[in-house]
This record gives C-alpha cells, sequence and structure tokens, in this order.
C-alpha cells in the first residue's frame, strides 16, 4: 500500500491551501459553520494537573457550552486520560456528547504492545465511545510498514465496537509524502478516523498537512468506498481557523463529510473564541472573555 500511494506535489498542496484559506463566506453561512465546528468540536484536557473536578466542570460545558443560550448546541466528545474515564461516563450519561480516550502509550505510541493493547480494552471497558491511539513512528519512519499495520490491525480489533482515531503525528513524519503514507496505512488498517497531533510537540495541524490528509480520505473512498474521518487537532484556537478547515473540508470532500461522524477538531481552547464570534454575530459587538466559563 505504501509503494502504492502517490507522490504529493508539495508546492501544489501548500498553494492550494493557501487560496482555500483566503475564501470569505457570508454572514449566514459563517453562523452555520460556527454552530458546525462546536458540532465537532472534541473539547479536550490532557494535562498531567487534570483532576475529577476539572472533568466534571469540562463535560458540563460540553453539554451546554453556553448556559445562557440553549440554541448553542453540544460538542461532539470530550477528550481526557484513562483514568478520568468513569467520571466522564457518569456526568455525560444521558447527553449526546460521546466519551473519547487516549490510549495505547500516548503520546510517544510505544512501549510493549500487549501492554499498549490492554490499556485500549480497559478504556473501552469502562465506557469510553472513541479511543485515540498513536501510529508507531518508530516502526513506521524506520520502514518496518507491515509491522506498524500489524499494530493497527491489532488495535482496531482491541477498541471493539468503539471508533478508532490514529494520530498521525504529522510534525513528526517529515514531508507530505510521509503523511499520505502513513494517512494510507491508517486507513487501511481500519481506523475509523485519522487525526493530525497529539498537541505536545511544537508542530501540530497545519492547513497544508490536512488537506494532505483530506485528499488521501478523499482517493481512499474513491478506491475503496469506505468513508473515514478527519479530526484536525494541536495550535487550533481560533473560530476563524476552524473555519478555514471547514472550508478546505467541503472543498476537498464535499458536504457529505461537513459532520461530526466525518470530522472532528481536537480542541480546549477554541470553544471560547467560537462562543465569542456567535455573540458578536448575532448582537454585534464582542463579549468579554470572561462572559464564557473557563476551559
Amino acid at each position: 500500500m505504501i509503494t502504492r500511494t502517490p507522490a504529493v506535489d508539495a508546492v501544489g498542496l501548500e498553494e492550494r491551501a493557501a487560496a482555500l484559506a483566503t475564501r470569505s463566506i457570508k454572514r449566514d453561512a459563517k453562523l452555520w459553520a460556527l454552530d458546525l465546528a462546536i458540532r465537532c468540536t472534541d473539547l479536550t484536557t490532557l494535562e498531567g494537573t487534570d483532576t475529577v473536578g476539572k472533568i466534571v466542570a469540562m463535560c458540563s460545558k460540553a453539554v451546554r457550552p453556553d448556559p445562557l443560550d440553549p440554541t448553542v448546541p453540544s460538542v461532539a466528545a470530550v477528550c481526557i486520560y484513562p483514568w478520568l474515564v468513569p467520571t466522564a461516563v457518569t456526568q455525560l450519561a444521558g447527553s449526546t456528547v460521546r466519551v473519547a480516550s487516549v490510549a495505547g502509550g500516548f503520546p510517544a505510541g510505544l512501549g510493549p504492545l500487549e501492554v499498549r493493547l490492554q490499556e485500549i480494552r480497559d478504556v473501552v471497558a469502562m465506557g469510553a465511545d472513541e479511543v485515540d491511539i498513536v501510529l508507531n513512528r518508530s516502526l513506521f519512519l524506520g520502514g518496518r510498514y507491515q509491522q506498524a499495520f500489524e499494530e493497527l490491525v491489532a488495535a482496531r480489533e482491541a477498541a471493539g465496537a468503539a471508533s478508532l482515531k490514529v494520530i498521525l503525528e504529522t510534525g513528526e513524519l517529515g514531508s507530505y509524502d510521509r503523511v499520505r503514507q502513513a494517512s494510507a496505512l491508517a486507513m487501511a488498517a481500519g481506523a475509523d478516523f485519522i487525526k493530525t497531533s497529539t498537541g505536545k510537540i511544537g508542530v501540530n495541524a497545519t492547513l497544508p498537512t490536512a488537506l494532505c490528509m483530506f485528499e488521501g480520505a478523499r482517493d481512499f473512498h474513491r478506491d475503496t468506498g469506505r468513508a473515514v474521518g478527519i479530526k484536525v487537532a494541536g495550535g487550533v484556537r481560533r473560530a476563524k481557523d476552524a473555519i478555514r478547515y471547514l472550508v478546505m473540508l467541503h472543498e476537498t470532500l464535499g458536504p457529505v463529510w461537513m459532520t461530526p461522524n466525518r470530522f472532528r477538531i481536537g480542541a480546549s481552547s477554541l470553544l471560547n473564541d467560537v462562543l465569542m464570534q456567535i455573540a458578536k454575530e448575532r448582537t454585534g459587538r464582542y463579549q468579554g472573555p470572561d462572559y464564557f466559563t473557563l476551559d
């Protein structure tokens, strides 16, 4: 599958990403896009200081991002560390918000394979609806593609009925060709989503990298008939950035991908900026940041 992956025209890719980033949209379309950005958000906290109390508060915000405006939708999911999954499951019971947990040796994706697979099984047993794991870049960048593929197949089996998101950590792959190859490998192994980044290194989601993955998912769907979702994560902090990704998604994969079932934004601080932009579009003025709850 790696040898059959087409080479990426890096100059053309970056020019197209830059051109799509300049697209402007009308007010009604902007409100629709802001609403969709919220519905596609995986509200995330992956810090060593995360506590039960923080997760309780975050789950409340995930369900009702703006407590004073019931028209603002819930986010797609919360994304947290494994030991906090039971707390999130309890807090989100009866809501539409899904529980996503990192697992499988996050963020390095190394360690004994059976230990990583057992962590995936454990978070699913605790009630996680989705599992975010990391591609073994040590194997992939070392040319051991078959072993990297087999690890992902085993992870897909370990996840059972839960959705599996495979993080490529694109900032460590070195080229768009590598991003395209890693995308193909993960999709062929059964990933339900391919994801840009862990958010734990210096280079996270970028528009050209996301476009490269969008095009990979488009071609995979054309060749196999299977739709694989995309998740951009790391560094998406402003509403205008989220809208740029949505415009690019629409132009590359079309309206059928404009849904939380096929697109996610992993973020911790994005939600407040989107809420501020919605208030501005509706009232003509910005609310202060302290108007909204802290993430």
